[in-house]
């Protein structure tokens, strides 16, 4: 018979089953479905013995390498443990124990008449913890048939790795769950929808019931999902949270040295949504502004920025030449956000193959640097943000939070308490809010400075070399080019109509020029660089404005009208330029001068109008002024009309339209 046979006939115990993976024998034995077993008669009753070749493979292995071990040590007089790489720990609790015994030994042997008692007396003074408190620290409390046990294993020898600790210390958790109960257990735990872990183990418990009865409690999945967490936090946050929170939480960030940078050698550029309410200065109503800030990365000053409605290439532009001017020199760098408005085409020196274009970076000699996406750890202006919410922006009466869940009371619903004391009964307008800006960049600048704790934000900044800056100059260097095509409208540029009358009847491509600081008009080139006119920004009409509007809306309607007017009878005025003078006739007739046909013609009596006809053939006007003009330009007809025209000129509209 060879040795593959013998192993498929060979049954192991309980406990060895059990030391192979490493729990308890009563795991074992409610797991005894698993396996093939055989009873056995043992002291006291009956048990059961485990088929070799049905428990799993990877232990059957275990076992056949572990008794090959014994046999090649089988000649040692001394007996080592097998177990590699053990704790400290072990070995201390083994040299405790051997104190202890030692200890114990000696008692007993004072006590020569009854030895037995004397050791159950020493055993119960020693769980007090006062005999021997180093040795107390470290083991704890024990019983009398451990001690025994542990004299039987020391035997004769003084041999303190008998006494170790049989455990098996792996790197993989010892619990009862099977490889495929803890498969399933972590498809649901690990999944993105971030169950908690009373519900992935009861999700779990009935997957596994349609298989076959549990016998695993909820504390044994409990414990091996918090060892899987704290062991594997990696594979833990990037399954639940993802990519990103996995480089905030476990990746280790990069430490920049930033001695080796110079005050105004980069700007770090981005955009805060401000956490409480303003004036919108178009509509009156509270509103949250956007702050664009550049912030010098040596020195942590702020040193230029804009407060607008939205964050936009013309906020970014004029808190960017803010920066210039208040730094007194050119940034070789600007490191900023990834957002849509820093990309934009009108703000950065892209491939784009339009004539006449060019970023704005560029033309100043700035070199543009954007931030991976999500990556806010990698901005220091994110830092200067936060501590800008914390001890600025909360101290606004108007603070509203960043967020819903921040949200102060009085801002909630039904939160009448807190409304009646707390709720702003004034909004700042933007200019007020620049102003308490300035005073609290006044106090922050005097902390000392993060990247040189000797030394206040603004000494910092101050050491920093300086050039003249033409402000005007600056303006011009930052005016954009572009090349747009005239319409019926006029030029079509960032979503609105620009228009003058020196665009009528052009239907061709033009170069534009522009400012950022200043969109209400653009100046208009032909594609030579000919200089044409400085085209306004197309205002829109009251749709209703006779009926609806005011008197500026009325106004406006009607110049447009004029306008429109003009322009037509400019272009008849130029087309009869090129029609003939001289009438051509086409057909001629003869026509006989000497029959003549007389045609007696009779009068014919003109029929009184009756008042239903006078009353429908009435003029009928849409409004007040229709009336007044059509009367001045055909005179009353009688004493009612003459009545109205007075009380008319008598009118505020009148006045309105007429007289100013």
């Amino acid at each position: 018979m060879n040795v593959s046979t013998m192993n498929k006939d060979k049954y192991i115990s309980i406990q060895e089953l059990a030391d192979l993976k490493g729990v308890s024998t009563r795991a074992i034995r409610m797991s005894r479905d698993k396996y093939v077993t055989r009873e056995i008669v043992v002291k006291g009753g009956k048990s059961f013995e485990i088929l070799l070749s049905s428990i799993e493979p990877e232990l059957e292995e275990k076992y056949l390498n572990q008794k090959t071990q014994i046999t090649s040590d089988s000649t040692a007089l001394i007996p080592v443990t097998q177990s590699k790489n053990l704790p400290t720990k072990v070995n201390e609790i083994a040299l405790a124990r051997l104190d202890l015994l030692r200890e114990w030994n000696k008692y007993r042997n004072a006590h020569p008449t009854n030895k037995t008692r004397a050791g159950i007396e020493f055993i119960e003074t020693y769980n007090t913890g006062m005999l021997y408190p180093q040795i107390f620290k470290i083991l704890g409390k024990t019983s009398i048939g451990s001690v025994e046990r542990w004299k039987r294993k020391l035997g004769n020898t003084t041999d303190y790795h008998l006494l170790l600790p049989k455990y098996e210390y792996t790197t993989e958790f010892r619990t009862s769950l099977t490889d495929y109960e803890k498969q399933v257990f972590l498809k649901i735990l690990l999944h993105p929808n971030k169950f908690c872990v009373g519900k992935a183990i009861s999700i779990t418990k009935h997957i596994l019931s349609k298989e076959g009865p549990i016998n695993v409690q909820d504390v044994t999945f409990r414990r091996y999902a918090n060892w899987f967490r704290d062991n594997h936090y990696d594979i833990w946050t990037l399954a639940r949270d993802g990519e990103k929170a996995l480089k905030d939480n476990v990746e280790p960030y990069i430490l920049r040295d930033i001695s080796k940078l110079e005050v105004g050698d980069v700007l770090v550029a981005d955009g805060h949504k401000l956490s409480f309410l303003v004036q919108n200065p178009f509509t009156g109503k509270p509103t949250r502004a956007t702050l664009i800030g550049f912030l010098d990365w040596k020195s942590t000053a702020l040193v230029g920025y804009e407060i607008m409605l939205e964050e936009n290439t013309q906020s970014i532009a004029s808190a960017l030449r803010n920066a210039i001017i208040n730094l007194q020199n050119i940034p070789k760098i600007v490191y900023q956000d990834n957002g849509r408005a820093f990309k934009a085409k009108y703000f950065v020196n892209t491939d784009f193959k339009e004539t006449g274009f060019e970023g704005i970076y560029a033309r100043i000699g700035i070199k543009t640097v954007f931030a991976r996406p999500y990556n806010a750890r990698a901005k220091v202006i994110e830092r200067f943000f936060k501590e800008f919410q914390e001890s600025f922006e909360k101290l606004l009466p108007t603070y509203s939070g960043s967020n819903i869940e921040n949200k102060p009371a009085h801002f909630k619903r039904n939160e009448k308490f807190h409304k009646q004391y707390f709720k702003p009964n004034y909004y700042p307008t933007i200019d007020e809010v620049k102003i308490l800006v300035d005073k609290w960049l006044e106090f922050k600048n005097a902390q000392p400075c993060p990247n040189d704790k000797n030394h206040t934000i603004t000494q910092v900044f101050e050491n920093r070399t300086k050039i003249k800056i033409d402000p005007a100059r600056l303006d011009d260097l930052m005016m954009t080019a572009d090349i747009k095509t005239i319409y019926q409208n006029g030029i079509r540029f960032l979503g609105t109509f620009y228009y003058s009358d020196k665009l009528y009847g052009l239907k061709t491509q033009v170069m534009i020029r522009y400012s950022l600081f200043d969109l209400s008009e653009i100046k208009v080139y032909t594609v030579k660089n000919q200089f044409l006119c400085t085209a306004k920004r197309v205002t829109k009409a009251h749709p209703m404005a006779y009926h609806l509007g005011d008197i500026k809306d009325v106004e406006d309607l009607k110049q447009k009208i004029q306008k429109q007017k003009r322009l037509k009878n400019k272009t008849i005025k130029e087309l009869q330029k090129f029609l003939p003078n001289v009438d051509l006739k086409f057909i001629e007739q003869d026509i006989e001068e000497d029959v003549q046909e007389v045609i007696e013609v009779k009068p014919v009596k003109t029929k009184k109008p009756t008042p239903r006809e006078i009353q429908m053939n009435a003029s009928v006007f849409l409004n007040k002024y229709e009336k007044f003009e059509w009367l001045m330009k055909n005179g009353c007809t009688c004493e009612d009309d003459r009545a109205w025209l007075a009380e008319y000129k008598q009118s505020e509209e009148y006045r309105g339209l007429y007289e100013t």
